[in-house]
Formats: structure tokens, C-alpha cells, sequence
């Protein structure tokens, strides 16, 4: 039988949040050392289980505080789960928080290679792959500037440029398809849909049932950090659409 793209297992993640409201750090000091600092746990993901096969594009649904965007970084490898395992067999492209892991100190082509390392991309892999994200990202002008001058859109733009540097066998999305400006976004988009021609497996999360219904196959529902539905995109979107409207 053929290795899955992604596996899931009895995944379960839970985060520590304080149980009472501190307003300064003197307060907060204070309660550490009386130790009267309580905690309470949240528990964003509870024992998800479900599998994608190799060119299989899957869409992720659900309200805010579902546990979407935990789960894929939980794929991506920007966390570990509490408990279960994730099973993970190609080369990852996330199009996540792009531009979160800049070093606004550092200048355009110091975080290139910073970003790139964050992603397990090697250096060497970058330096060869250095001319095309720099075209793609059409920031030559800032390069060397610090990315703490960019704006929003440039640092989204720089990040994607870097995250789709390489030929990924998976690509997961969080919410947005594209970045920057009309033109930027039609060029981003272009990108994406040719990565999405070639083959890919796709995790693509979205608000928009339209989207999921054209570019998946199959989705799953996400409910307080459960599945509650999985299955083909177009019966899981239709149970979003009525769920909405009761909201």
C-alpha cells in the first residue's frame, strides 16, 4: 500500500493559560514567587485522526478557535502535539503567518536565508535558489534594508517568495491564496495554481465554502478542537453552510 502524504493519529494539543488576569509584570513577579500563579488547560486539539493521500487536496473548515490553524502548523512542524503522532512523507511549502519568522534587525537578504534555514531549507539550497526570490518578490530596491522599515505587504511578500522557493510535493494554505497588491496577487495566485497543476497534496484552510468546493476533493470539520464531519468537500461544505446560518 502506498505511504500517505500526511497521517494524523489520536492528536491532542493543549496549551497552559493563566487563570486569572494580570495587568503588569510586578504583579505577575509577585504572584511567582508566592507561587499563586494559577494555570488552567485549553485543550485546542482533541484526539484528531484522518489521512491524506498523495495528491489529494484536503480543506480544513471550521469557526474561529476550532484548532485550524494550530493542526497545520502541528503538520508543518512549528509545534508538537501533546500527545499522538503526525506522520508527514514529502517535501512541506506552508504558506503560514508568512514573514512571522523575520528578524526585523536583519536586512531583506539576511532574513532570506534566516527564513529559509526556519523552513529546513540548507543554505547552499538557498544561494542557488537566491536570484529567483528575490525576482519574485520585486523588493531588489530593499534587499538590504531592514525588514523592520518593510510594510506588511512587503514582508508577506518576501516570506511567500522564500515558502514557494521550492518544488514542494506538500502545500499547505491558511486562509489567504494570495498577498500584496492586485497585481502581486494575480502573480502569487498564478504560482499557487500552477503548484496545484503539478500534482501537489494540498491542505488549503478557508472561511470559504466556494473555494474549498473548487480546489478540494475532500474536507474535514473542525468543532472546539474536534472533527465533527469529514468527508467530500462538497457534503462537509454544505454542513458549514447550514452551521453558519445558525450562528
Amino acid at each position: 500500500m502506498q505511504q500517505p502524504a500526511i497521517e494524523v493519529a489520536d492528536v491532542s494539543m493543549v496549551f497552559s493559560i493563566g487563570a486569572q488576569k494580570i495587568d503588569n509584570l510586578k504583579e505577575y513577579i509577585i504572584r511567582v514567587f508566592k507561587r499563586k500563579l494559577q494555570f488552567r488547560a485549553f485543550w485546542a486539539l482533541r484526539d484528531i485522526s484522518f489521512r491524506v493521500e498523495k495528491g489529494e487536496r484536503l480543506g480544513v473548515l471550521g469557526f474561529n478557535g476550532a484548532g485550524k490553524s494550530t493542526l497545520l502548523k502541528l503538520i508543518a512542524g512549528v509545534m508538537k502535539p501533546t500527545s499522538g503522532t503526525i506522520e508527514v512523507n514529502g517535501v512541506i511549502a506552508p504558506l503560514l503567518e508568512l514573514g512571522a519568522g523575520f528578524d526585523n534587525n536583519y536586512s531583506g537578504r539576511e532574513n532570506i536565508f534566516l527564513y529559509g534555514a526556519t523552513m529546513g531549507y540548507s543554505r547552499k539550497y538557498i544561494k542557488e535558489r537566491y536570484d529567483e526570490i528575490l525576482q519574485f518578490c520585486e523588493l531588489e530596491d530593499l534587499i538590504d534594508t531592514p525588514v523592520k522599515n518593510y510594510s506588511s505587504g512587503q514582508r508577506a511578500r518576501l516570506g511567500f517568495s522564500i515558502a514557494t522557493a521550492v518544488d514542494p510535493e506538500i502545500l499547505i494554505v491558511d486562509e489567504v491564496l494570495s498577498v500584496g497588491d492586485a497585481r502581486f496577487k494575480s502573480k502569487s495566485e498564478a504560482k499557487i495554481k500552477m503548484m496545484f497543476d503539478k500534482g501537489v497534496t494540498v491542505l488549503f484552510v478557508s472561511h470559504n465554502t466556494a473555494q474549498v468546493r473548487s480546489l478540494c476533493d475532500k474536507a474535514i470539520l473542525l468543532d472546539k478542537g474536534k472533527i465533527i464531519a469529514q468527508g467530500t468537500a462538497r457534503d462537509v461544505c454544505d454542513l458549514y453552510d447550514e452551521m453558519t446560518k445558525k450562528k
